[in-house]
């Protein structure tokens, strides 16, 4: 880490403690001036080391062309992140420009907590105009900007290519779920401690798709798109095939964590989003590659565009050198060199272009090129997605864990559902 990162870091530790003695006023900590002419933001994000080292670079850059704007930086685990900001926004002290996903847009930007982005693009301040696949339009919700996409991606299913050769099975596009559960139970069959698929029935995304392969959603703009006798189906199917030996058991997902059940060497096959892969071979030596995603009628895939965004504070100071700094990690093709697809694959013609991907990487833009026939416009997200996401995947796996049955598990679900959803 750089002296100055050392210096920044620092900086955080100590004014977390002076929050946390309440000596810092609840709207004074959303960016500031440093009485020399430089303008200080706060930029906030989740992930690994891996991540943070790439976008501290991306910073030093952007600070060198920038030199009257200095970026303090600051960064979590997913879970860890969330609970940090919460905090923070609730004390008036959110950082001034941070990562985001579609699935809180709505629910922050109805808190007025979001800053609308739409009169930094009047003004010249930031550029939406070299976007990729419509992407300009992923962060509007009710007619404001709230978002702008850093990556790209949309869901896949990895898988283990050895154990499907021995298969005999040729993941393409057009396969159908009974093909994909007639590959899982002659994988199944083979070596111990081998499953043919991780079991992901505790997935929102991927049970979303399977929703709008049969014209339904997970969500719609008032709540829920399907029933509980929908749920209880998909539930119930997924506990059979665990029942039966086809699925990774629970017990030992759980213990491979943080790997995946695919990276570890326990499954064959795992739905996930596709810029995942470029973690999941970093922890594996077994060949993994990426399929389409099965279709109840071998043409609809229900798949869409997804994508990890800078959001802005709505109590920044400094709305200009937020919208300076979101256009320069945006449409930099050095940014992109940098970043390669870590967050998805690049938002911009200009990033796009500029890196050339190798490995995992080539896979994903292969296979974001196969797909792009295919995309629909994505499900709108309520208030309180999030909430309903963790409910979801929390109470499914009590029900892999055996300690609730399906019937409860869904029964509980709705009933969390309609409280988060306000519904």
């Amino acid at each position: 880490m750089s002296s100055r990162r050392s210096r920044t870091a620092g900086l955080r530790t100590l004014g977390a403690g002076l929050v946390a003695l309440g000596l810092l006023a609840s709207g004074c900590g959303a960016g500031g001036d440093s009485g020399s002419g430089t303008v200080t933001i706060r930029y906030s994000w989740w992930g690994a080391q891996d991540r943070a080292d790439l976008i501290n670079k991306t910073i030093d850059l952007f600070e060198k062309e920038h030199p009257n704007i200095e970026v303090k930086t600051d960064f979590q685990e997913y879970g860890d992140f969330w609970t940090k900001f919460n905090t923070q926004a609730a004390g008036g002290n959110p950082p001034d420009v941070f990562q985001n996903s579609h699935a809180f847009l709505r629910k922050y930007g109805q808190k007025n907590l979001l800053l609308d982005l739409n009169a930094q693009v009047k003004a010249g301040n930031l550029d939406l105009g070299d976007f990729r696949q419509g992407l300009d339009k992923a962060g509007e919700v009710d007619g404001k900007l709230l978002g702008v996409p850093v990556g790209a991606n949309t869901f896949t299913l990895v898988y283990d290519v050895e154990a499907f050769e021995k298969a005999g099975v040729t993941p393409e596009p057009g396969w159908t779920w009974e093909d994909f559960d007639k590959a899982v139970e002659k994988i199944s069959g083979g070596e111990k401690d081998f499953w043919g698929a991780s079991d992901n029935g505790g997935v929102m995304y991927l049970y979303d798709l399977y929703l709008r392969q049969q014209g339904k959603a997970f969500f719609t703009e008032k709540g829920l798109g399907f029933t509980e006798a929908d749920l209880r189906k998909w539930w119930g199917d997924h506990n059979e095939k665990s029942k039966a030996g086809l699925l990774v058991p629970a017990k030992q997902s759980e213990q491979v964590k943080p790997k995946s059940s695919v990276s570890a060497g326990l499954s064959a096959a795992e739905f996930t989003w596709d810029n995942f892969l470029v973690r999941y071979t970093s922890e594996t030596d077994r060949e993994l590659a990426l399929a389409p995603i099965p279709t109840m009628d071998g043409k609809k895939t229900g798949q869409y565009l997804s994508s990890l965004m800078l959001s802005a504070s709505a109590r920044t100071k400094h709305p200009e050198e937020v919208a300076t700094f979101i256009d320069f990690m945006v449409n930099d093709p050095e940014v992109g060199k940098i970043m390669g697809y870590n967050r998805g694959v690049l938002p911009t013609n200009a990033q796009f272009e500029a890196y050339e991907p190798k490995g995992a990487d080539a896979l994903i833009a292969e296979y974001e090129d196969s797909v792009t026939e295919y995309l629909e416009p994505i499900t709108p997200h309520p208030a309180g997605a999030d909430t309903v996401e963790a409910a979801f995947l929390s109470i499914y796996g009590s029900v892999a864990q055996g300690t609730t049955s399906v019937d409860d598990g869904v029964a509980q679900f709705f009933d969390e559902a309609k409280t988060a959803l306000g519904s």
